[in-house]
């Protein structure tokens, strides 16, 4: 038995040896989607590792609660609710920065720390300098991204405007914190690395700065196990209402925490969504492969069962050909998904700022991913396994018969006085066997597809910015005040030199429920037919805002299960906080955050106050910025200013650049499958005609035209593919920008007419390289062999 099975395993490598070149190409196409797999995995299972274990050694807070002021004797209160297991209060301001190395101002977080040691919660990792001198004066730590964005070193000073007083600041350590794994402040879309920065004081001195003294505005709590989140919550809310509480909330609406949670839901998605389909390939082109072996075997298979070979032995004889595919392809996959995931998860410790990276390829990810590629190859080639072990000696003796002849279509209509020889035999052998042809068809357009996959995101991405940034947002710069002012401060900020337009807006913290379901955000009054920025519906045309009553996004409104007409409840979390049902009037379609709008006369009226604003768009001459910039920086009241453009380059290095790397990763694997499903289908073709082929060279056919038959049926084949293959491609798009959607960020299903051209340029290519290499294998053949075959 042992002998008859070495006689076997030496006709397996003899038969890999023959059909080297496609073992290779699917090989490869197995190994893109064991490395994809690979690479999310294990870059996955790092990033949990690397924030679970940040997390703990630096005490991470389990619960924030912002307010205007209150005493800290009221602490004792919060320590004693049930479940409350660590409290720790702080000061936390905005203030007004002025860095040397920009032109416009911007936003610094400055937060108190004890005036000795760390910390008890949100501890920091000093990166390089020193800490706080319990008694120095006008010293900070600064957050290494900040740092690094103006190339700041212990030393550095820059200035900022506290309570209304310029003073200058000067930097002694550089560090990070578990509250900012990405700087990022409420109510923005996005990091800015360069006009944000967070910074650390001794608590003695920036409550000196804010009149604070003896008071906090700010509250960090960890929770015993157990604890019930929502008591705990409510109880704090009720302790600190009086002190002016905006709600207190828990990390999964704390917004570095929430992007470092999305980025991890979109790694799992990756993880399921794209090997799949490289698999669900691979699995297709064994098939083809192990068909196309069984069919030109017959005979042998015939001989091997009269000389005593069991149908279980040659079944395991063809199941050991797809494993060794499957070997080869799970080897490499697994070092470049290795590779892949080093980078990767390297990459993502300088944009989440990680203490330190943390990387392991582990063994049960790789055990995962050869059985998830092994078994998508078994279920791609069980069909013909099963072929080769029922197929009876007798009958496999005998070669496959021929297929009948009829006239095919183009013959039936009377047109093949139009088409030359070589063309009727195209068609002949494309209609004789349509169900060969349809699955290189369907072969064909799965790389096509992958191709327009590989592209979509980016598609999806730039039509978001042109959305956001074009359409939506037009002003040039935002202006945030410290406290809600007068509508008469617009006044003021239109008399500004090169100030043509501007438009308030007034936002309010508030909860909004509906039944058990509710939300913890706010509320954006805007008016009526804003100019500047506008909410448009997912035909990119304005949407009205009502007079009365609320729009909510889609993405709200589904969380809080409401549709136009339905009530909602809003309670007001700042001023007098009124509690309101209100009518929502429509749901409106945007693509990032859970947004809540209503008119703005009509949010002043629900929060019985004047026509006040609490933040204000304005379009302004390009040659009057730096002037309006100067202004703004000076002017008392002014929390923060934010500017479009550069709001706009920080989303482009934040979404496009970080991407880069997917695209030529996704590029490059789309190209491997593109060129392995095409190759494969001539190969596969060229296997099975070769004797054809070679016969009517014998009959006098010249070269160029037998390659003309195989190469025209080639690229019949293609042009079917190619459109089948885009919409495929849209399926895929649809199949991801549902899988990548979070909280967020939705991604719109937008695929470009150059992503659609250049899958199908790709293709072409790859029909046209494969074409070449088999024109090649028909300039040798065995014409002498064909004519000693045995008919």
């Amino acid at each position: 038995m042992l002998r008859l099975f070495a006689s076997l395993d030496r006709k397996l490598l003899r038969d890999l040896w023959h059909i080297k070149t496609q073992v290779l190409a699917i090989s490869l196409v197995m190994a893109s989607g064991v490395a994809t797999f690979v690479m999310s995995r294990t870059t996955l299972r790092s990033l949990e590792a690397m924030q679970s274990g940040y997390y703990e050694r630096y005490r991470f807070a389990d619960l924030f609660a912002p307010l205007v002021r209150a005493p800290d004797l009221v602490a004792e209160r919060i320590e004693a609710i049930a479940g409350v297991q660590t409290v720790e209060t702080r000061t936390v301001a905005d203030v007004t920065l002025d860095v040397a190395t920009m032109p416009e101002p911007g936003v610094a977080r400055l937060i108190s720390l004890p005036d000795a040691g760390q910390p008890m919660l949100n501890r920091l990792h000093l990166r390089r300098g020193r800490w706080l001198d319990p008694l120095g004066r006008d010293e900070v730590l600064a957050n290494e991204v900040f740092a690094d964005a103006h190339g700041f070193d212990p030393g550095a000073t820059f200035d900022v405007v506290i309570n209304g007083r310029l003073r200058t600041l000067t930097i002694v350590g550089i560090a990070m914190s578990p509250e900012y794994v990405m700087q990022l402040r409420s109510g923005d879309l996005l990091p800015d690395e360069e006009r944000f920065g967070v910074f650390w004081m001794r608590e003695r001195e920036l409550n000196a700065a804010m009149d604070m003294t003896g008071a906090f505005n700010n509250v960090a709590i960890t929770l015993a196990p157990r604890a019930s989140l929502p008591r705990v919550v409510g109880e704090v809310d009720r302790i600190l209402e009086r002190y002016g509480g905006t709600g207190a909330y828990d990390r999964s609406d704390h917004l570095p925490h929430r992007y470092l949670s999305d980025e991890i839901q979109g790694l799992r998605a990756i993880g399921l969504v794209a090997p799949s389909i490289f698999l669900a390939v691979a699995a297709f082109l064994l098939n083809v492969v192990l068909s196309r072996i069984v069919r030109t075997q017959r005979e042998q298979i015939a001989a091997l069962r009269a000389f005593g070979y069991s149908q279980i032995a040659l079944a395991w004889h063809y199941l050991k050909l797809v494993l060794v595919i499957v070997a080869i392809g799970l080897t490499v996959g697994t070092a470049l998904g290795a590779w892949m995931g080093r980078g990767l998860t390297s990459m993502y410790v300088g944009f989440y700022r990680f203490p330190q990276l943390e990387y392991a390829l582990a063994l049960d990810v790789v055990l995962l991913a050869g059985a998830v590629a092994a078994g998508a190859a078994m279920a791609g080639t069980v069909a013909s396994v099963l072929a080769a072990m029922r197929l009876p000696p007798a009958e496999a003796m005998r070669p496959e018969p021929p297929a009948s002849f009829r006239a095919t279509f183009v013959e039936r209509l009377g047109m093949q006085r139009l088409l030359s020889p070589v063309a009727r035999m195209v068609l002949r052998q494309l209609e004789r066997r349509p169900v060969r042809a349809g699955l290189s068809v369907l072969g064909i357009a799965m790389a096509v597809g992958v191709l327009v996959l590989g592209r979509f995101t980016f598609d999806a991405v730039d039509y978001l910015m042109y959305a956001q940034f074009q359409l939506a947002q037009r002003q040039d710069v935002t202006v945030a005040f410290t406290d809600p002012v007068p509508g008469r401060a617009l006044y003021e900020l239109a008399n500004l030199p090169g100030v043509t337009d501007v438009e308030g807006q007034r936002s309010v913290a508030a909860r909004l429920r509906s039944g058990h379901r509710e939300h913890l955000g706010g509320i954006l009054g805007i008016d009526g037919r804003p100019r500047l920025q506008r909410v448009l519906d997912a035909r990119e045309q304005e949407v009205a805002v009502p007079g009365e009553g609320l729009m909510l996004s889609e993405t709200l409104a589904a969380k809080l299960a409401v549709a136009p007409g339905d009530v909602v409840t809003v309670e007001v979390l700042e001023d007098r906080r009124p509690v309101r049902r209100v009518e929502l009037r429509s749901v409106v379609h945007d693509y990032a955050g859970t947004n809540a709008y209503m008119a703005r006369d009509a949010l002043n009226r629900l929060m019985r106050e004047d026509r006040v604003v609490s933040s204000a768009h304005l379009r302004v001459d390009e040659a009057h910025l730096d002037a309006v910039y100067a202004r703004l920086g000076r002017t008392p009241g002014v929390a923060g200013v934010q500017v479009r453009a550069a709001t706009l380059q920080a989303f482009r290095d934040t979404i496009v650049e970080s991407q880069a790397t997917f695209r030529q990763f996704n590029l490059a694997f789309a190209v491997l499958i593109a060129f392995g499903v095409v190759y494969n289908t001539a190969r596969v073709s060229l296997s099975e005609r070769s004797r054809e082929l070679a016969t009517l060279r014998v009959l006098g056919f010249t070269r160029g035209e037998i390659s003309r038959i195989l190469l025209g049926e080639l690229a019949v084949l293609t042009g079917l593919a190619l459109p089948l293959g885009m919409v495929i491609g849209y399926g895929f798009a649809w199949v991801a920008a549902i899988a990548f959607e979070t909280e967020m960020f939705r991604i719109p299903l937008v695929v470009r007419r150059e992503t659609y051209a250049i899958a199908g340029l790709v293709v072409l290519l790859a029909a046209t390289a494969s074409g070449l290499v088999v024109r090649r294998r028909l300039d040798r053949l065995d014409l002498v062999g064909v004519l000693k075959a045995r008919e």
